[in-house]
């Protein structure tokens, strides 16, 4: 059980006037947590703080070796005013399996529930009203230690600030349109791919930049070994419907284990829907297009929770999905899985945890 110390600040922010108007990820609410490690004495010093800029030395071992690992998750308003999560014990789980493949010490999941309840429960202002909205929450750990040298750090920050944001996606669940990169890879099996790690968004960020100048959204990444296994979309796990079946890359070290992706495979599996957790090369989804047997495709995660695609573009060959409509097993997920998020509709699965 910590024993949270709390500095709440004197100079409140005004909250966002217009909800409608938030975006994602640039607003913060008034505070923040924050916990120091150090070796020897392990996590210390636990506070709720006001949110704001804070020191490190230049020679910080985060900036220059990329010792850092990070979460998602949100808080949701009900019609009722409830705010409650959607299973967070399973970020912070997925928190100490990238802390393992960083060499950060583990941090204990009750310690970092209590720390999430606890400054939820100061901002719950700050969690926004309107259909559709969230709090959206990131926990994270730095390493601080100033030296340049390349080993595990002594010295740790955990941080878990809070931002208040709208649809991830401004066109709202219209399908996007998705690159597949056939050129730079992001991850291979023994690396960090299923970690949340910084070095895993900086290697895709070329490719997303190619895709942007194509006029496509998103990049689908292929296997870093023979690159003609699909793996994720850089903002989300992938899933295709083949023949009326779920089909979606099997989980072996290279894709994030997305919380929502496995979320969405439980909802499906208890609906009758055959599944499939596979390896699946492109070309077998090229084939599929080409027999008429690709009705769907669709991305999975924290921020969009369901993405349907409605063009795929491979080298020179585009696939129009679905009409570019969104199909039929998407917004089912979409429904189901924003009903029980903001209360909508009863949670079967236990998923859901109020503050």
């Amino acid at each position: 059980m910590l024993n949270i110390r709390y500095e709440l600040t004197k100079t409140p922010k005004a909250k966002p006037a217009d909800e409608s108007k938030l975006g994602f990820g640039h607003i913060f609410t008034d505070h923040m947590f924050v916990m120091d490690y150090t070796t020897g004495e392990g996590w210390h010093d636990a506070r709720i703080v006001p949110y704001g800029e804070f020191a490190i030395s230049p020679a910080a071992m985060c900036l220059h070796y990329g010792q850092t690992v990070f979460e998602g998750l949100k808080a949701y308003r009900t019609a009722d005013g409830t705010v409650q999560f959607f299973r967070p014990i399973e970020n912070f789980k997925r928190l100490n399996q990238s802390n393992e493949r960083l060499v950060i010490p583990h941090i204990d999941e009750q310690d970092c529930l209590q720390a999430l309840h606890a400054l939820v429960e100061v901002e719950k202002d700050w969690v926004p009203h309107t259909d559709g909205a969230s709090l959206y929450i990131r926990p994270f750990i730095i390493s601080v230690d100033p030296f340049l040298g390349v080993k595990p750090a002594d010295h740790y920050m955990f941080f878990i600030i809070l931002s208040p944001s709208g649809a991830y996606y401004e066109t709202g669940l219209n399908p996007v349109s998705i690159y597949v990169e056939s050129k730079y890879v992001r991850a291979v099996r023994g690396g960090m791919g299923f970690a949340k790690t910084g070095g895993n968004y900086a290697a895709s960020l070329i490719g997303q930049d190619e895709a942007h100048k194509q006029n496509y959204s998103q990049v689908l990444w292929l296997d870093g070994v023979e690159q003609k296994y699909i793996e994720e979309v850089g903002a989300m796990n992938i899933m295709f419907v083949i023949d009326g079946e779920v089909v979606t890359p099997m989980l072996q070290g290279s894709i994030l284990p997305g919380i929502t992706r496995r979320s969405a495979l439980d909802v499906c599996r208890a609906k009758g829907i055959p599944v499939s957790e596979r390896r699946i090369t492109i070309q077998e989804v090229a084939d599929a297009y080409d027999s008429g047997k690709l009705t769907e495709v669709f991305g999975t995660g924290t921020a969009a929770v369901i993405s349907p695609v409605g063009h795929l573009k491979w080298n020179d060959k585009v696939m129009i999905i679905n009409n570019n409509e969104i199909g039929p097993i998407s917004q089912m997920l979409y429904d189901t899985m924003t009903g029980i998020q903001w209360g909508k509709i009863e949670d079967k699965f236990g998923w859901i945890e109020k503050l």
